[in-house]
């Protein structure tokens, strides 16, 4: 009996992707300042539309590039569309840390996302997500087009117009945990 109870966990764990073995337990308990800071930092995702995504390659070397993000669920969870063939694929394979960073040149603020990247090759969410025009990135759409699953832990925000100026001395951002840890 232990041996069937055993070689079902195996066959369990190793059938599970990365997104349903990671907690995504999302934090309903924000304070009056914290609903404040994703309010604002939802308005400025918004607003700026694209984000610069941060991976880090096998070398330890942060790598960025601008991308299309769509906006963020309730849950904060971010989808992005790549070519399955690119550096970032690689580097999420290797180390699945990803920062987003929003840059609001307008009103001198950003939104840095910290947390965990999943790849995503279902064809039924990948459809879902295809949107018009992407046609002529993603000839086809089987074998080119790979969704990226972003969930972020961590949210930092700096709006001057809206008071979030960060710390004084250290200059630290204004911080929200998005989950729980």
């Amino acid at each position: 009996m232990r041996k069937v109870v055993f070689v079902l966990f195996i066959v369990l764990f190793f059938s599970c992707d990365d997104a349903t073995i990671v907690s995504e337990k999302v934090r309903i308990d924000f304070n009056q300042e914290e609903q404040k800071i994703i309010k604002t930092s939802k308005t400025i995702i918004k607003e700026t539309y694209f984000a610069t995504v941060i991976t880090v390659d096998k070398t330890g070397q942060p790598r960025a590039r601008v991308m299309e993000p769509f906006e963020p669920t309730d849950n904060f969870i971010i989808w992005l569309a790549t070519n399955p063939k690119s550096r970032k694929v690689s580097q999420i394979k290797q180390n699945d840390a990803m920062t987003l960073h929003y840059f609001d040149k307008a009103n001198l603020g950003y939104v840095s996302l910290m947390g965990t990247a999943f790849l995503v090759d279902d064809e039924t969410i990948k459809a879902s997500k295809f949107k018009d025009g992407w046609d002529k990135f993603y000839k086809n759409q089987k074998e080119d087009y790979l969704l990226i699953k972003f969930i972020p832990k961590t949210l930092e925000l700096i709006s001057i117009p809206n008071n979030f100026t960060g710390d004084e001395v250290t200059w630290k951002p204004h911080q929200v945990e998005l989950r729980e840890r």
